[in-house]
């Protein structure tokens, strides 16, 4: 089987281009998925092929990662422009250095029975929950926290029913300089 990521679209600076899937419900609460074989928890986010469409890319890793098809969601909105993060140097591999990507917020329109992990040969996740909105910030490994910060700032505001959810109690203690501005 070809590698997948020969197909990937890394720019001249080294960063994979991606995008990132913040799934909602009702409540406000959001997606977040456990990575097999115990590795943490994220949101779903997947590479962008070569000539594919970021909306195609969209779905795709929707699809692949937890069984949703386009008329599962609704579209709330997206990050304005690219969000980028380093990966640590133990992590680097060939000439990608990190990801940039847009994040989009989804609306589930489906019941939660149809999340499915089997899509690919290698799932991405194997359990997962709902959690508060600011929770995968503390949750996701520790060099994607300051995009997650980001991402989930600039999309709170699309949030229906009062816009960008307060910050928890413990968001001064998180490590993420601009986060603790942030929350000022």
């Amino acid at each position: 089987m070809a590698d997948p990521r020969a197909n990937d679209y890394i720019d001249r600076h080294g960063f994979r281009a991606n995008v990132g899937i913040v799934l909602m419900r009702e409540s406000g609460e959001v997606f977040l998925g456990g990575r097999v074989g115990g590795r943490g928890w994220q949101f779903p986010q997947g590479g962008i092929n070569r000539g594919e469409s970021v909306e195609d890319a969209l779905f795709r890793e929707l699809n692949e990662e937890i069984g949703l098809g386009v008329g599962d969601v609704e579209v709330v909105g997206s990050t304005s422009g690219w969000l980028r993060y380093r990966l640590p140097r133990q992590y680097v591999r060939d000439r990608c250095i990190g990801q940039k990507q847009r994040w989009f917020l989804l609306k589930l329109a489906t019941d939660e029975g149809k999340f499915r992990f089997d899509r690919t040969d290698q799932p991405e996740f194997e359990r997962w929950r709902w959690v508060d909105y600011w929770t995968p910030v503390r949750e996701v490994v520790y060099f994607k926290r300051r995009v997650y910060a980001r991402a989930l700032l600039e999309l709170g505001k699309l949030m229906p029913a009062g816009g960008l959810p307060p910050y928890p109690d413990w968001w001064q203690e998180i490590d993420i300089p601009s986060a603790r501005v942030a929350a000022r």
